[in-house]
């Protein structure tokens, strides 16, 4: 049996060396079959990726897909903060930016695209459990904004304000406040810098004179990078300057000479019945004596058209104490509830079946994920509650 075997192999092989078209014939599918293996694996990776990286375009279509931030894009947007510390230990470890295009996220959108600026402002509050994703939701409009011509007044983490100051100083001219100037002075950095190609374009002037003090000020119709870079130089006047920078742009909107969307993380913070900044006789201060407080609390409101608001709750913005619920009522408290009401609730949960394993296919993709075991899916989504934030921290260790 094996010679009969063997015999009919010889005269294949014959026939081959005697033939050369049969010879090309054979090498030819045998190249379209090794051609053809890999189109599972190009399937995969359309499963949690999309091409579309302008959110404006973004729909239902894209959920639970990433998209990619382009590099000079997130340099601009998020250089000064904005993307969660893990996050962005995470976005180097990968060489790329990427965002999940999520519900919360889309349903925000929907709602700014649909809004009427001369209206109003509108005030959109993120609230959810801890890890869930608010900061990226917000992330993920704060692109849009910047690629849409909004003019961004973006506060990363307030909580960093009223909880570890750089350094804080009786205000000069307001007795009994506190001044931050090195914060506001890095704040003015950063609206600098996510703006700087659009105020170059709108050329916006300031109302009227500012002075600082006898010798310096900034008079009427100077533009608004002068008004900013006045602050920066001469941080003893930061916090005036930023207060000085937020009613202008109020007025500039509400005129329609620009359009701005307010976006600030952890806005209870500013609703805290105390910080850990002290007053001179050693006595903790409330958020309301600190002179950054109001300017933005002002922005806040609903006095002024040509602008939307986005503001996250969070209980870690709170301290012991204050941290029993995540629902915004007892977060902002009767105080903060009532300056924001009638506000746009936007839910943002952990993640559906969908997203995670859209999460899990990435860190795959990545090699984040290098030894697996079958069923290791299983295992991580109970261990993690496929909550965003617990899963990202359990992978470290795969």
């Amino acid at each position: 049996m094996f010679r009969n075997q063997f015999g009919k192999l010889s005269r294949v092989s014959t026939h081959l060396q005697r033939n050369p078209i049969a010879l090309c014939a054979s090498s030819r599918t045998a190249e379209m079959s090794t051609n053809v293996a890999p189109a599972p694996a190009a399937a995969t990776i359309d499963e949690f990726r999309t091409n579309v990286t302008n959110p404006a375009e973004h729909s239902a279509l894209q959920v639970a897909k990433f998209y990619t931030i382009a590099a000079e894009q997130k340099k601009q947007i998020f250089t000064g903060g904005g993307l969660p510390k893990q996050y962005e230990q995470q976005i180097k470890t990968f060489t790329e930016a990427c965002l999940m295009v999520r519900s919360p996220g889309l349903e925000l959108l929907q709602y700014i695209k649909n809004a009427d600026l001369t209206k109003p402002t509108v005030r959109y509050v993120l609230y959810g459990d801890n890890g869930v994703g608010k900061t990226l939701t917000m992330a993920h409009a704060l692109h849009y904004g910047a690629l849409n011509d909004f003019l961004l007044v973006h506060v990363p983490w307030a909580p960093n304000w009223m909880k570890r100051p750089k350094e804080s100083s009786n205000s000069a001219n307001q007795e009994g406040f506190i001044d931050l100037p090195f914060d506001a002075a890095a704040w003015l950095v950063h609206f600098k810098n996510q703006n700087a190609q659009l105020l170059q374009k709108l050329q916006l002037k300031t109302s009227k004179e500012y002075v600082w003090s006898k010798r310096e000020s900034t008079p009427a119709g100077a533009s608004l990078v002068e008004l900013v870079e006045h602050g920066v130089a001469r941080i003893k006047y930061a916090s005036e300057t930023t207060a000085a920078l937020i009613s202008e742009l109020k007025l500039l909107a509400t005129n329609g000479q620009c359009k701005i969307m307010v976006a600030i993380d952890g806005f209870n913070a500013f609703f805290h019945p105390i910080t850990r900044i002290f007053s001179d006789n050693k006595q903790r201060v409330s958020p309301d004596r600190i002179t950054l407080t109001q300017p933005f609390l002002d922005i806040t409101s609903y006095d002024w058209t040509n602008g939307v608001c986005i503001l996250s709750v969070d209980k870690i913005a709170m301290t012991e104490g204050y941290m029993d619920s995540h629902m915004p009522r007892y977060l902002l408290g009767k105080e903060g509830f009532e300056h924001l009401d009638p506000f746009v609730p936007i839910q943002v949960g952990n993640y559906t079946d969908k997203e995670f394993q859209s999460c899990i296919n990435y860190y795959l993709d990545r090699h984040w994920i290098s030894k697996t075991q079958p069923g290791f899916e299983n295992q991580l989504k109970f261990m993690s509650n496929m909550n965003p934030y617990t899963l990202m921290q359990l992978v470290r260790g795969l």
